[in-house]
């Protein structure tokens, strides 16, 4: 075994672990970097069972390995590999009272791995534990149907507005209600047909005490980082872009001609996309206004984008040296080394999980297209622990279109997750 270093927490999360040692199973729903590795560990170690399976997302597994192999005296089982596979299976046979066995995989190979599906008397941890919120999915089905002793539930979808996805996740601690009676009692949709089909559109929280009550009586534990730690002042910046006549002649009659392609927006979905790209990397107005934010400082700033004709618009007038977190390259070589460099982030790749505090300037050069969750994690990669400078948010904002829209809804999505816990810290 490798030499164990000594675990340290802080006052919060010692608080943390003495409330959940009560529940069988738990769901810690804290904001990115309040340690939510360290205090799920450490009530997989307290149930104390001698089988324990860890599911994440991939980039995390290294991660969870080194971990557990830094700060505890179990045998720890890479999943993804076959032979490492069968010799966790092999543990869980034997069920030996005289070590504790941790298998790390992710969610997307579980599923191929029959084998995990017939573990006995095992506890459970699912880290980012909102991959499950489709019960219908493949992933969702597997999981619901599997038989822990123990369930431990990582998650900071409930600190961003997101509790219409947690009854999974719930059913998981044992609360036995129907998907219908919760949506029922505590979630208030309307009915949307501007896209062309019915849609079930969030308007906000009903009976918000009594859901809150419920989500503590079953092992649920939510704080954000405000509350624990005192962190530096956040600065917000608009900066309205003017609309382009290629924008408003689109907008007219839903066809336009441009040296590169055609755009037709002959259905809702197709249309929606066409205006994203023209507030995008067809917007010479905000190219330019990208181009002179980072030519203002010599700072290292965070520029958060979706697609790769983004990236690759923005690189060609980018004269600083870049990192990149995306779904095909990470290297953050030139973030971690030069002062003033520029790191592209693509939300879905790198707005949970990554450490990005060494500089204090973020710039939104789009949207994320109503995803609360990848818009406020996005924001809290530079406002995190370790953070000592004031943090500057630069959002393109190109004025009159669906942008404007857009970040309208995720700022709404905001609010009502500030309210829900209003009250409860108020208490």
């Amino acid at each position: 075994m490798e030499e164990i270093s000594k675990l340290k927490l802080y006052p919060h999360q010692e608080k943390a672990i003495e409330y959940l040692k009560q529940f069988k199973s738990c769901l810690i729903g804290d904001d990115m970097g309040l340690g939510k590795t360290f205090e799920g560990s450490e009530m997989l170690n307290y149930y104390a069972n001698n089988i324990n399976l860890v599911v994440c997302q991939k980039s995390k597994i290294t991660d969870w390995l080194n971990h557990f192999k830094q700060y505890y005296d179990f045998y720890v089982w890479d999943l993804t590999k076959k032979k490492e596979l069968y010799s966790f299976i092999d543990d869980n046979l034997l069920q030996s009272k005289d070590f504790i066995s941790v298998g790390v995989i992710n969610y997307d190979l579980l599923i191929r791995r029959p084998e995990l599906f017939n573990l006995t008397n095992f506890t459970l941890l699912l880290d980012e534990s909102s991959e499950i919120k489709n019960e219908h999915s493949k992933r969702g089905k597997f999981v619901l149907k599997m038989n822990p002793k123990n369930v431990i539930l990582l998650s900071g979808t409930p600190m961003n507005g997101k509790f219409e996805e947690l009854w999974s996740q719930l059913k998981l601690l044992g609360w036995q209600i129907s998907r219908e009676l919760f949506d029922n009692q505590y979630m208030d949709y309307k009915t949307d047909y501007s896209l062309g089909f019915p849609r079930k559109v969030f308007l906000g929280y009903k009976n918000k005490e009594r859901l809150l009550r419920k989500l503590h009586d079953y092992g649920g534990v939510f704080r954000k980082t405000e509350e624990v730690f005192e962190l530096p002042q956040q600065l917000h910046q608009e900066i309205k872009i003017p609309t382009s006549k290629n924008y408003l002649k689109y907008e007219q009659k839903h066809v336009l001609s441009l040296p590169t392609k055609v755009m037709v927006g002959d259905n809702p979905l197709t249309d929606r996309l066409n205006k994203k790209e023209l507030c995008g990397i067809y917007s010479l107005e905000k190219v330019q206004a990208y181009q002179d934010l980072i030519n203002s400082t010599n700072d290292r700033m965070i520029v958060f984008y979706n697609y790769v004709a983004e990236l690759e618009t923005l690189e060609k007038v980018t004269n600083k040296p870049m990192s990149y977190v995306n779904g095909s390259k990470k290297d953050l070589t030139n973030y971690e080394e030069k002062e003033n460099s520029i790191t592209f982030v693509q939300y879905q790749s790198g707005s949970m999980g990554i450490n990005l505090q060494k500089a204090n300037r973020m710039i939104f050069f789009t949207p994320p297209d109503g995803n609360s969750i990848h818009f406020e994690q996005a924001m809290k990669r530079i406002h995190r622990i370790g953070q000592n400078k004031t943090c500057f948010y630069y959002y393109l904002i190109v004025e009159n279109s669906i942008e404007e829209e857009i970040y309208k809804t995720l700022d709404v999505r905001k609010y009502f997750n500030q309210e829900l816990f209003r009250k409860e810290n108020e208490k």
